[in-house]
């Protein structure tokens, strides 16, 4: 069983806590404020109340035993770098922190961060993507050239081969993944045949996708 440790109980942090719980993992929640403690306390395997800006604390809580701690103390950046640099020291192997701005991610990247997300901009960026191109079913920011996105497939493209289509040469795409039937083919093959009912899930830079989106 992986375990986690998810430290700052805000919205975000307790909704990955009990996610990740939910999901099979055993996970450590830990909030200076005893009432968020007490609301998350039935949902988690351990929930603490204690300063984890406090490395002793951390270490008596066995954090770093963790094999994943999840920063959720986005709107304290004096916090959040001093938990995250407590992590890294007591050698915690992953650690995921959440950022309010760009500055804050570059902070915490440099402090070794594994991953810094900022989800209010991803999710304005995936309803941005929803909005202005409908066809979309799911949009991933891979970097900032390039992405991920799950179209229905194109009515252009129905009947036709991967191979005959060439999206590669052509529009500099990957299809590397379809859903037919609620099964998923990952990496098909070049003779597979495009039906129109399915779904599917190409890589490439923002700008050939949104010729794909257009198709």
């Amino acid at each position: 069983m992986k375990s986690f440790a998810v430290i700052g109980l805000g919205l975000f942090g307790s909704w990955c806590a009990r996610q990740l719980c939910s999901l099979g993992g055993e996970v450590l929640a830990i909030d200076r404020d005893p009432e968020l403690v007490q609301q998350i306390s039935g949902d988690v395997t351990s929930a603490v109340v204690a300063d984890a800006q406090d490395k002793a604390v951390l270490k008596t809580l066995g954090v770093e035993d963790c094999g994943c701690a999840v920063v959720a103390i986005g709107d304290d950046l004096a916090a959040s770098v001093l938990v995250t640099m407590n992590l890294k020291e007591l050698g915690v192997p992953y650690i995921v922190c959440k950022a309010h701005d760009e500055t804050h991610r570059r902070v915490l990247e440099k402090l070794g961060a594994d991953k810094v997300v900022i989800p209010e901009k991803e999710v304005a960026e995936r309803l941005a993507h929803s909005l202005i191109s409908p066809n979309v079913l799911e949009y991933i920011e891979l970097s900032s050239d390039y992405g991920i996105v799950e179209v229905p497939a194109p009515k252009k493209w129905t009947g036709k081969s991967i191979k005959e289509l060439n999206v590669r040469a052509k529009l500099g795409v990957n299809i590397i993944a379809v859903e037919a039937d609620n099964r998923v083919n990952v990496s098909p093959s070049a003779d597979y045949v495009i039906c129109k009912d399915d779904i599917l899930v190409i890589l490439g830079a923002y700008d050939a996708l949104s010729v794909v989106q257009s198709l």
